[in-house]
Parts: structure tokens; C-alpha cells; sequence
């Protein structure tokens, strides 16, 4: 079975900050139009955009690229990206084993701040993320002394940016509880890396030490939608990424999935999307 082609940001080495990448977008392009095909990262991505447009596509979601905005990715998720030669901005990209926050806290953080793909922003916001990014850029280039700790500081820096815009759009009649947060990102980190194996509400809900109930309850108060609603997203998102991404047969998708029943899993793709899984195929490609 053919996976969806995985991008790393270099082969791996002994230097740290080999898991770490940032250029300027223009350097990037080099005066040509840019245009990716459907493929998945195994690092953190972030694009700021100052000028320019195109269209990126992250989880079959396709959002316009437009000035003044901020593009954001984790592991895992499959995405394709244009860009016109004329885009300018800041292109940054981190290993998950990249450790610029020392405590799990701010580890969660992180994740709850990544897990919004995309963000529009003020002018002023730009110029202030700008002069993030190019502090980054400048202290990767150089290399002065203890560059390293700079480099790492202006990334918790960026991750305070980026939980401020978060909280900026969040629906500011409930209020959130960051206990439940963490543990909301606990379970949906566990749902994306899980889902072929395991489809029961009541393991996930073990697995983040709280009754189903509990978890039941988080996922309705944050996201407005049950924990099984949920798996049954990510079951679907899945999908759509090995049909998309990859030439398999139906049968060899279902499978892989964790499905037995090759025409349980159409009936299940159908209800959820309204198409079968080969409809959609056609309809996309």
C-alpha cells in the first residue's frame, strides 16, 4: 500500500538545530511561481504571508492566501500549497523533538495554539510577527554566540502571539477552561495518531485518565460536538487524505483504517460525506 508522500525537514543528524528551518518566502521562490502537490510534513509548519496570494489547501480545506496573514500546520496533516512568485513573508519549520518549551504546560499550549490552521490578521499584527521572524532568521543565519537560546525564546514569544490571536477568536460568551483545554488537545492528539487501531469513545477517554462522560462533556462544551462525532471526523478525514493522496484501491484504504467490512466502509464514507469513497476521488482529482 502506497502512503501519501511524507516531507521531513532534512535527514535527521546529531546537531540540534537540524530540526529547526527558517527562510523568507522570496528566497524560497527565487522569482518563480511555487505550486506543491498533496503531501503530508512530520514537523510544524508556519507561513506568514505579508503580500502576495495564492491557495492553501490543509486537510481538504482550502484557504486563500492572501496579505497579512498566518498559515499554520502540524504533523501529520496533508496539504498542498500555491504560491505567486511575488508573495512575501516567512516560511518556519520545526521537528516535534525541537525542545523550545521546557514543561509539558507549555507543551499543551502549544499544541491548543497550533490547532487552528489559519488566521487573518491586522496590519500591526504582521509587523509584529515580522520582527519575530526575522529576528529568528537573522539568528539562524549568523550563528553568534548562545544563538540557540535566542532562537528558542523567540519562539515562546511567537507561541504567546499565537495563543493571544487564538483567544481574540473565541467565542467570548463561554469561558474557557484551560484544564479542559489541555485535555481536550490530549485527546485529539491521541485521536490523530490512533484512529487505525482504535475507534471506541470509552478508550480514548482512558487513555486521557477521565470517564467518558467527562471527556464527553469537554468536547461538547469546547467544540459542540461528542466524542464520538469526533472519531467519526477523523475517520473521514483520513479517508479523503489516502484517497487523495495515494492510488490505493478502496479495499486496501478500508483496511488500513480498520475496517473489515470493505462495504461497511462505503455505507460509513457516504452517510458522512454524501458521496461514495470513489465519488469522491473522481469529483477531487
Amino acid at each position: 500500500m502506497k502512503d501519501i508522500p511524507v516531507r521531513s525537514i532534512i535527514p535527521p543528524t546529531t546537531d540540534e538545530l537540524d530540526s529547526f528551518r527558517i527562510f523568507s518566502i522570496r528566497e524560497i521562490l527565487a522569482g518563480e511561481d511555487m505550486n506543491q502537490a498533496l503531501h503530508r510534513h512530520d514537523f510544524y509548519f508556519i507561513l506568514l504571508v505579508s503580500k502576495g496570494i495564492g491557495i492553501h489547501e490543509i486537510d481538504f480545506v482550502a484557504y486563500p492566501v492572501i496579505e497579512n496573514s498566518i498559515y499554520i500546520m502540524r504533523p501529520g496533516q496533508v496539504h498542498k500549497l500555491e504560491l505567486n512568485a511575488d508573495c512575501e513573508g516567512y516560511w518556519l519549520a520545526f521537528n516535534k523533538e525541537f525542545e523550545f518549551l521546557p514543561n509539558a504546560k507549555d507543551k499543551a499550549l502549544w499544541r491548543g495554539a497550533c490547532s487552528r490552521n489559519f488566521y487573518n490578521l491586522q496590519k500591526n499584527e504582521v509587523i509584529e510577527l515580522s520582527s519575530i521572524f526575522q529576528n529568528l532568521l537573522d539568528e539562524y543565519r549568523c550563528k553568534q554566540v548562545r544563538f540557540e537560546h535566542v532562537i528558542k525564546a523567540n519562539l515562546e514569544v511567537l507561541l504567546i502571539h499565537l495563543l493571544r490571536y487564538q483567544q481574540k477568536n473565541l467565542d467570548t460568551s463561554r469561558e474557557v477552561d484551560l484544564y479542559q483545554q489541555k485535555k481536550l488537545q490530549e485527546f485529539l492528539d491521541l485521536l490523530e495518531t490512533n484512529i487505525s487501531t482504535k475507534k471506541p469513545a470509552a478508550a480514548y477517554a482512558d487513555m486521557v485518565n477521565l470517564s467518558p462522560f467527562q471527556l464527553n462533556s469537554i468536547t461538547k462544551n469546547l467544540l459542540g460536538k461528542t466524542v464520538a462525532e469526533l472519531i467519526d471526523d477523523q475517520i473521514v478525514l483520513e479517508a479523503k487524505r489516502y484517497l487523495l493522496g495515494t492510488a490505493n484501491q478502496i479495499t486496501e484504504i478500508a483496511f488500513q483504517l480498520g475496517f473489515i467490512d470493505v462495504s461497511y466502509f462505503i455505507r460509513f464514507f457516504k452517510k458522512k460525506t454524501g458521496v461514495t469513497p470513489e465519488v469522491f476521488r473522481r469529483n477531487f482529482t
